[in-house]
């Protein structure tokens, strides 16, 4: 029997947490400040939603608006009190000012993230080029997660390049498994099932009432029933 697809959704609080797990998501993306696409937690936030539930969190790290790397000191401490209150899951990705991977802060953060599994978050999708920046990151321990929406516009843009990757999964740089967000809807899931894309992530979809509500238990199952019928 094959295995079902993942399906992320962001969680802000424990009340967000608690709702997705009982709709059905099998991960979480613990972020803050949806205003600015998502920024790292503070630490109690991390360890009240980590005993409210008991399915994997991801968690961010990024300290400001944008994919530059910033104060990489600040990024290595944040990462290391996350690593102490018990994160073992991330999502990172920084771009120096040429649209490139920089591969300076991600190797920094890296080394005290100590072989934890991450996502790649959007950043690819801003990258000045895709393939060659899937193959300078290939190395990186840990990485084993692509979120993206294959354009910097969304889904409905990039759905050509994303099932374009989708077949050559398994190629050098094109290991790490799709997660696909970000202007994700129903309709585009059929085909991304069809090509084989087996990770949805989705945020503003799970909260009816917008960013300023909660998530919605409801919302998440829909989507799960969506998933997995597709």
């Amino acid at each position: 029997m094959s295995k079902r697809a993942v399906l992320e959704v962001i969680a802000l609080d424990a009340e967000d947490a608690v709702a997705a797990e009982a709709g059905g998501a099998d991960r979480l993306e613990l972020v803050t400040d949806m205003a600015a696409d998502g920024l790292t937690p503070p630490v109690e936030t991390f360890a009240g939603i980590r005993a409210a539930v008991g399915i994997p969190l991801r968690v961010m790290l990024r300290l400001a608006d944008g994919f530059a790397a910033g104060d990489v000191r600040l990024l290595v401490r944040t990462a290391r009190e996350l690593r102490a209150a018990g994160a073992d899951e991330f999502v990172l990705g920084f771009l120096d000012g040429t649209g490139e991977p920089d591969l300076v802060a991600l190797e920094a953060v890296l080394a005290e993230l100590d072989g934890c599994r991450w996502t790649f978050h959007r950043a690819i999708d801003r990258a000045a080029d895709r393939d060659a920046s899937r193959k300078r990151l290939s190395d990186l321990p840990g990485l084993d997660t692509y979120l993206t929406a294959g354009s910097a516009a969304g889904v409905d843009e990039g759905l050509p390049t994303l099932l374009a990757e989708a077949a050559r999964r398994g190629e050098p740089g094109y290991e790490p498994r799709l997660l696909v967000g970000g202007g994700l809807r129903l309709d585009h899931l059929p085909r991304l099932r069809a090509a084989g894309v087996d990770a949805f992530h989705i945020g503003g979809a799970a909260r009816p009432g917008g960013w300023h509500g909660p998530v919605s238990a409801q919302a998440v199952r829909e989507w799960r029933a969506a998933v997995d019928a597709s």
